[in-house]
């Protein structure tokens, strides 16, 4: 379910100080299994040369020579319509401005007009020319024909000064890029809610009853189901960086969590309850911080509202909610329990994972999970990334549309 395997990638490299980001970008989408042709402009060549980016693809580096070499007018046509996605990045102010108008006076410009896959532009330029109205208008033309236009981002710029002008991060990039390569995948046009991190139930305005969720499961199911095309909204209460594309709420307590999840699967076809939602709140939070002059405090405890309950129980009114997935972190009797839950919550599908080992679960890279289905079939995934596993979990979540 990698969605940038086996992808022919056309990345354009134009006049501008960022051409030398453009390295890391194509070294980072052969990495995942792309096939990049990069072309780069005669301004690009000023900055960056065809030799370092032949180094990190392992293929040709296109020049405005190669259009009139000894494939003649045929270059730009072969690769314009092999290319699943061209990104030009950087994206110059120059550059732009011919996409727009389609002049095709150069190699990257021709293949551009030549091809028929997704187009995503990341502008690059300094200060003032990405807000002026020549570039403005381009950009605005470039957009209603369809292309995803990413960035600019603020910050220091070549000229020392301080504006919009940077070219956006290699991450977003990349993200942008399998956000748009997964817009037609098995997921297009389903909305699925995902949760994500530990919630903090406040004991004062300073101190809160947690656990050692990071969330990274959660942010891997969003990836991996937008890489499916699905329509991702992210609640979460973790700060990591959301992948491209998916709308965030972010919320800290289970209170919180509990709202907006019951708001959002009104309109969704799916929900992954993959948080670890507190089970106990204090009765009471403290306005000011508990000072431990006063002495040693008595913290009474309450349950949190049960989320997955109250899903179950609006199940009947939500026709459209074909699937519910849970999750269950368990330290002992790891099947019993998560069969148990499945049951008790009305899910379709338990993710369990058991917390005890020191590869899986919360805080580590990796995690080893067993899915239980409603049918009460069990099968036990063996040590995976949590990209994998959230991709494996994706795939059960996509049978239920097919």
């Amino acid at each position: 379910m990698n969605i940038l395997a086996g992808k022919r990638i056309l990345l354009g490299i134009t006049g501008s100080i960022a051409a030398y980001k453009g390295a890391e970008l194509a070294s980072r989408l052969t990495q995942s299994g792309a096939l990049v042709d990069v072309i780069l402009t005669a301004a690009a060549e000023k900055f960056v040369s065809p030799l370092t980016f032949q180094s990190v693809t392992g293929r040709k580096a296109y020049t405005d020579a190669d259009l009139w070499g000894g494939e003649g007018h045929v270059t730009h046509i072969g690769l314009g319509r092999a290319g699943d996605l061209i990104i030009v990045a950087p994206a110059s102010a120059t550059t732009l401005a011919r996409l727009a108008n389609g002049l095709s006076e150069n190699l990257l410009s021709v293949t551009a007009l030549a091809s028929h896959c997704p187009l995503v532009l990341v502008p690059a330029m300094d200060a003032g020319m990405y807000s002026h109205p020549a570039t403005q208008a381009n950009v605005k033309v470039l957009s209603e024909r369809g292309a995803l236009i990413v960035g600019p981002a603020s910050g220091h710029l070549a000229s020392g000064l301080v504006g919009v002008g940077r070219m956006e991060e290699t991450s977003v990039i990349i993200g942008a890029a399998r956000y748009v390569l997964g817009k037609n995948g098995i997921l297009a046009g389903q909305k699925l809610v995902i949760t994500a991190g530990g919630t903090r139930e406040a004991i004062d305005p300073v101190r809160t009853i947690t656990n050692h969720s990071s969330g990274k499961q959660g942010y891997a199911l969003a990836q991996a189901a937008i890489d499916q095309g699905a329509d991702v909204t992210l609640i979460t209460s973790a700060p990591l960086t959301a992948p491209y594309g998916c709308r965030v709420i972010t919320v800290e307590s289970a209170a919180q969590m509990h709202d907006a999840v019951m708001a959002e699967i009104k309109s969704a076809a799916g929900l992954i309850m993959s948080a670890a939602v507190a089970d106990f709140k204090p009765r009471s939070s403290s306005t000011e911080k508990i000072k431990k002059e006063a002495g040693l405090p008595v913290i009474e405890l309450e349950p949190t509202v049960d989320i997955l309950k109250a899903v179950s129980a609006l199940r009947g009114q939500l026709p459209g909610l074909k699937c519910v997935v849970g999750f269950a972190a368990e330290s002992e009797e790891l099947l019993t329990n998560a069969r148990a839950k499945l049951r008790r919550k009305n899910l379709d599908l338990i993710v369990a994972n058991d917390i005890s080992a020191h590869d899986a679960g919360f805080g580590v890279e990796t995690n080893r999970v067993m899915l239980v289905k409603k049918d009460d079939s069990a099968e036990a995934l063996p040590l995976m990334t949590k990209d994998e596993v959230a991709e494996e979990v994706i795939r059960q979540v996509a049978a239920f549309f097919a």
